[in-house]
């Protein structure tokens, strides 16, 4: 494993159904940013996949994106940790492009700038559009059960997108990964 890909609303902070439209908004899920220290330590690129349709509905403009991003960096910088690259689809769901999941636009662009072959990366993901966009890029996946994880787990997963291993959080994933890893 050499790249590890992740979601933002449910994997690093909570899910909101109005979205994160303001840097007050923006709450850790306990464990998320030491976890991606732990990551950072073991020398695995991460990178920030997230649909941000706030944008392409008119919610919020990109220069408040970069603020809750600013805020999100801080976040992780308490911890030790950081991201390599953040990447967002501004798409709204009515104009998506190949870039916003579930099509596999960011992924493979992580891939390339970092390149690292689909076979060497993992998506973590709370939704079934990062599964989807993971298994169109050639990427394992693991679903965490935060944010809408495990209503989706609840409602059964399509076999168009398995195998996946579900963990509880951020954190779970995280340490299976690096346990899994060779020495």
């Amino acid at each position: 494993m050499k790249l590890v890909l992740l979601d933002r609303d449910g994997v690093l902070n909570q899910d909101r159904d109005d979205f994160v439209k303001h840097p007050g908004e923006l709450v850790m899920i306990p464990r998320a940013a030491e976890a991606v220290a732990r990551l950072n330590r073991a020398g695995l690129k991460v990178a920030l996949c997230t649909n941000q349709s706030c944008i392409g509905r008119g919610i919020i403009g990109p220069d408040m994106l970069d603020r809750i991003h600013d805020t999100l960096r801080d976040h992780l910088a308490a911890a030790g940790a950081h991201l390599d690259l953040i990447l967002h689809a501004p798409d709204a769901p009515h104009a998506a492009t190949d870039r916003r999941k579930p099509g596999p636009g960011m992924l493979r662009e992580a891939l390339a700038q970092f390149r690292v072959a689909p076979h060497d990366a993992v998506m973590i993901g709370d939704n079934l559009v990062d599964l989807q966009a993971a298994t169109a890029a050639g990427v394992a996946r693991i679903l965490v059960r935060t944010g809408k994880g495990a209503a989706m787990q609840a409602r059964g997963l399509p076999p168009e997108v398995l195998p996946v291993a579900v963990r509880a959080d951020l954190a779970d994933a995280v340490d299976r990964l690096l346990a899994d890893m060779p020495p």
